[in-house]
């Protein structure tokens, strides 16, 4: 991943796998996927190390981008999902580090 001069990050995905090759040749699909995020998604990828949890991530948005981000906890949620269900990030018990 990257980040331009505004902080806006743009994930570089890999896509690899048989049918991923497949609709290469076929369908002439990039090797290579680029999703750019908005700006809520930027800050939570740039703040996401692996030590801080849910939580601790949730006040830093809520810090940063005010009233604008509620329901600040639901969102962050639904987005590291999304992120963990497409495997562009893992999780970490806290015990494990």
């Amino acid at each position: 991943w990257d980040a331009d001069a505004n902080g806006i990050v743009t994930v570089h995905v890999k896509n690899q796998g048989f049918y991923n090759w497949l609709a290469q040749k076929l369908f002439h699909k990039p090797p290579v996927s680029h999703i750019s995020l908005d700006a809520y998604g930027s800050f939570v990828w740039q703040n996401m190390d692996g030590i801080r949890n849910i939580y601790e991530i949730s006040k830093l948005v809520s810090a940063h981008f005010g009233r604008d981000a509620e329901p600040v906890t639901d969102r962050l949620v639904t987005f590291v999902r999304i992120l963990y269900q497409n495997k562009l990030i893992g999780y970490v018990k806290r015990n494990e580090r």
